[in-house]
């Protein structure tokens, strides 16, 4: 833990994919052939509390749903590179525009698209049920699977290495609450 805690304090940029990371990768498709997905409340508020500790996230992924915009949107979350196979370049346009670069930041991928992404960031992240290549070529699995807090674990991570965590949580602790 000591080292993908080292590794954490330096993150001030948080990507994520979205299908096996922020869901669990599974697709549903109305009767009308609209794309349907699901998201865990966990990972929500957790990439708000990482937000909040001023760590930046991104979304990058390659496919294009109005249901994940709209997740994005209602998180605030600022950068989202939706249709983009190619993951790696995505992320170069977002340190362009942020001017954030590899050295500080962390990527969550579960697929070979990943890849790129995870072995070019500072911090490579995945899931227990990722791909057997980003397990290998991840820095840091978390337990939950994509879907199901495994982003989370990840923000608590970050705040809880960059000494943030405990100012997340007082709030939620606070007398008379």
């Amino acid at each position: 833990m000591t080292h993908v805690a080292d590794l954490a304090r330096d993150i001030r940029l948080l990507a994520l994919d979205v299908d096996g990371v922020l869901t669990d990768g599974r697709l549903y498709y109305s009767a009308d052939g609209e794309a349907l997905k699901v998201f865990n409340t966990l990972d929500g508020h957790g990439i708000k509390m990482l937000q909040a500790s001023g760590v930046e996230v991104a979304v990058i992924t390659g496919r294009n749903s109005p249901a994940m915009a709209r997740r994005v949107r209602d998180l605030g979350i600022q950068h989202l590179y939706a249709g983009r196979e190619d993951k790696l370049i995505a992320l170069r346009e977002l340190w362009q525009t942020t001017g954030f670069s590899a050295e500080t930041t962390a990527y969550m991928g579960d697929d070979w698209p990943d890849l790129p992404a995870i072995r070019q960031c500072h911090l490579g992240a995945t899931v227990p049920n990722a791909c057997d290549a980003v397990l290998k070529h991840a820095d840091w699995c978390s337990e939950r699977e994509g879907g199901l807090g495994a982003v989370r674990e990840l923000c608590e991570l970050i705040m809880y290495a960059q000494e943030t965590l405990d100012a997340q949580l007082a709030p939620y602790l606070a007398e008379g609450q």
